[in-house]
This record gives C-alpha cells, structure tokens and sequence, in this order.
C-alpha cells in the first residue's frame, strides 16, 4: 500500500505542474493592472501626484515588489521583431500597445525611437504645465497631455495621425512653449519614419530567448529574496510554500484570508458528507434488501422530492421555522457565534457547544438535497453485488441474512459511494455561497464571491490552485477506501 501510494504521489507531480501553469496564466491574462489597483487603493497621498496621476516611482516599486519587472518564464518565443525586454514597461496598456506596434510594422529601433519621443515631450509638458500662468495655456497643456498618453496606448494609423495634427494645432496656442513645438516634431517624425521604414518580415522569423531561473513563474511557485540573501519587501515564498501573494482588496495576505475562512467550510462539508453518510447507507441498504416493497418506494418518493427543492428556498423556509420568534426560535438566524458572549480562551468543547446551535440549519440545509443521491447510488450498488454469485453461495451455506448483507454485500456496495466522498475535499475550498450567504457564515463561498464581484485575481488563482490539489488527494484517499472496502483489490502487483 506504501508503494502504491509512493506512486500515486509520484503521478500527482505532472498534473501538479499543469495546474500551476493554468493558475499561472490566469493570473497573467487578469483583465485591468494589478500594479495600478494596488497603487491606487494604497490611499491618496502616497499613490497620487501633483496632476492626480499615479505616481510612476510607486508603480515601479510595486512592480519590483510583485516580480512584474522579470521575464514571464524560462523561457520566451517571439520573432526577431519582439523586444527583449518589453517586459520592464511599468504600464500594462502601453505595453501592449508597442507590442501590437511590433507585429505592424516590426520595426523596433523605430518604433522604440517614437515611444522616446512620446515620452520626452510628455515630461516637457509635466514641467511646463507646473509653469503655465493663463487658464487658456493650463488648458491647452492639459490636452496635449492626454493626447500623448492617448498616442501611447494607439496602434491604428488613422488615429495616431489625427492626434498629431491634434498636437500640432496645440502647439500654436503653446507660442512660448519651445519644447512642446519641438516635441511635436520629433513625434511627427519618427513616426513617418516607422511608416517608411518597415521591417515586417522580422515578425515571421522565430526566437527563442532563455531566461534562466529570475522569471515570474519561478518567483511565483518557488519564492524570491530581495537579492541581499535577507527577507525585505521584495521576498516571497511561493505557492509550493502556501504564499501566494496578496488581495488586491486590502492588500493583505491570500493565505491569512484562507486560513481564516477554510476551518468552517471545511467544517459544514465534512460534517455534512459525515451526516449524510450515516443516515443514506442505511436507507440505500435497506431499500435494496426490500426492494420494490412499501419502503423502497416511499423512501425514494420522499428523498427525490426533497432532492428538488432548492438550496436558497430550504434555507429560506428553515430560517422562517425555526429562527423566527413568531413561530419556533429555536435556533440564531445567522452567523457562528455571539460576538458579545464568545470568549477566545475557552475551551474547544466550550467553543464547540457555543457554536453548534448556529451550525444547526445550516448543516440541515447542506444534507437535505444529498439523500437521495448517495441512497439511490447505495441502493444501485447493492442490487448490483446482490445478484452476484457468492451472495449465493453465501445463502446456500447457511449464513443468516444479516451476515450475508452486512458483511458480505454492503463492503463491495460501498464501492460507488467512496468515489463520493472524495469531493469533500474541493467541497471544502470552494465552500457554498448560497447557504453561507443565508446563514451568514464567514466561510469560502463568500470569499470568493466577493473576490469574484471585486476581481480579486489573486484569491481568485489561489482557489483555483489549492482546489486542484486537494482533488488530487481527494482521488488518493478514495483509491485507498476502496483497498479498505474489497480486499479483492490489491496495489501491490
């Protein structure tokens, strides 16, 4: 059993690795720019400059942070067109601006030339805005100012023209500004020297670039220093290590998040398929022993009907029951416990006691609807090892019907219900958002819920991540249950 387990694990490592890949390029493909959401919630005085814009020194340090200013992997393909280091850019937009430029014109001496161009007369008109003594001159900088940052984020040649005869036309209200003018021509020239100057067969000639071990996957699965050998801002630890960075939300670790909210969503699931387990078995073995009597067909009327009922709606109704003074307060309406009487130093059978009425309905609400699933599947596997040969034989020899179904059937019935029982584990991260939502559970679902509504990429890949390992372990755990169940199943040949 060591061995086969040894094995298994052994097979995990590739389907690990590609569910690192995956987790990997959805956090790269996000929509939006972590770098600025993260400048931008940091709060005013430390994210904002003189005009308002981010400052571009904290987006550097925050890209430096995050390992954005690296490679994305070990390795790169592109064509001999494709800069090497276009990576560096702090802004995601302009980036991909000058790489759509790329692929056009293929060109990049000239196109790197025009994007110096766009960037020097922006910084003449950031000092000459600070300068400017009329309304008319303070407006006409302004205009210009968007226009350039507009050209950097442009790849369309009908655009990119319009916005420098936009220019041009601003620089005559600028007379005094010399720089402007003289920025304006570089930009009008460069760009037609891009346009006369193309190279686009560079786009279809490949490269290969190798980029060693200081890229962002390696950063992101395995961790970084700061490059003095101590932990400063710059250090990570890497997914393989449970760091997996930080929430675009409050900017505080994803693992303090899932720590927090993992023990009661992995509470109700486990206690939930425990729950279920031990009132379903019996009822599957029992109707596949009666099998079309009053029982079978009662027990299966009654499971199905409550199977569709709807999670929100038996929620709903419980909550009306049961925590309603009008008609039975039995039980909380909502949350885990009572902030004013709980106590942190007490006991873990105080706490326990403090919580369970709260988990009561809740757990109601989680078992309901699996009844009937796991009884139809026990009853389904028993028919099926009931009509096998050594039942029979079984019988014939003189056993009583009790050791026949409890010792020889129900083991080999089990089979189809194990595999089940391996979905507690990815049940367990990804929580349920109706009944924590109901209840008002501080669990998993509602994490990511609100991560989904506030585009939190980083809880999001997390998810994704620890969900698919603990499928795998899920996988494990049954293949093993179901050696424990049939000993004719055996991992050592």
């Amino acid at each position: 059993m060591i061995k086969y387990i040894l094995r298994r694990i052994l097979v995990f490592i590739p389907t690990l690795i590609i569910i690192s890949l995956m987790a990997f390029v959805i956090s790269i493909a996000a929509p939006g720019d972590p770098v600025e959401r993260l400048v931008n919630s940091a709060g005013g005085e430390n994210g904002q400059g003189k005009n308002g814009n981010v400052s571009e020194e904290l987006k550097q340090k925050k890209r430096h942070e995050l390992g954005l200013d690296l490679p994305v992997f070990y390795v790169s393909l592109g064509s001999l067109a494709d800069c090497d280091t276009l990576y560096k850019i702090p802004d995601k937009a302009r980036r991909e601006n000058l790489a759509r430029l790329t692929s056009i014109y293929g060109n990049w001496d000239k196109i790197s030339a025009y994007f110096q161009a766009l960037q020097q007369t922006n910084t003449a008109l950031n000092f000459l805005q600070s300068q400017a003594n009329t309304n008319e001159i303070k407006e006409a900088i302004l205009h210009a100012r968007y226009t350039l940052i507009s050209l950097m984020e442009t790849a369309k040649d009908e655009a990119i023209t319009n916005k420098i005869d936009t220019l041009k036309k601003l620089s005559a209200h600028i007379a005094s500004a010399s720089a402007f003018a003289e920025g304006e021509r570089s930009i009008q020239q460069t760009y037609l020297d891009l346009k006369t100057h193309p190279t686009t067969w560079k786009t279809f000639v490949p490269r290969l670039a190798f980029n060693g071990l200081h890229n962002q996957y390696h950063r992101w699965m395995f961790g970084s220093y700061d490059g003095t050998g101590m932990k400063g801002s710059a250090y990570t630890r890497g997914v393989i290590f449970g760091d997996f960075g930080i929430s675009y939300q409050d900017q505080q670790p994803i693992i303090t998040h899932i720590r927090e909210k993992f023990a009661w969503s992995f509470f109700l699931s486990l206690f939930s398929i425990i729950i279920s387990y031990v009132i379903s078995i019996p009822i599957g073995v029992y109707a596949a022993y009666r099998k079309g009597s009053l029982f079978d067909r009662a027990s299966g009327f009654v499971l199905f009907a409550l199977y569709s009922i709807p999670t929100f709606f038996m929620g709903l109704v419980l909550l009306l029951l049961f925590a309603n003074p009008d008609v039975f307060n039995w039980f909380p309406e909502s949350g885990v416990q009572n902030p004013a009487v709980f106590d942190e130093h007490w006991s873990w059978f105080q706490k326990l006691c403090h919580h369970a009425p709260y988990l009561v309905l809740p757990l109601i609400t989680y078992v309901y609807s699996s009844f009937a699933f796991i009884s139809r599947q026990m009853r389904v596997g028993m028919l099926e090892v009931m009509g096998q040969d050594y039942i029979r034989t079984a019988r014939a020899k003189g056993l009583s019907e009790k050791s026949v179904v409890l010792k020889h059937a129900l083991k080999n019935g089990l089979l189809p219900i194990i595999t089940v029982f391996s979905t507690v584990f990815p049940a367990a991260i990804a929580g349920s958002v109706i009944i924590e939502t109901i209840f008002s559970i501080p669990g998993m679902g509602r994490e990511i819920y609100e991560a989904i509504l506030n585009l939190d990429f980083p809880m999001i890949v997390a998810v994704f991540t620890i969900t698919g390992v603990l499928t795998l372990i899920g996988y494990l755990v049954s293949d093993i249950l179901y050696a424990i169940a049939d000993p004719r199943i055996s991992y050592t040949k």
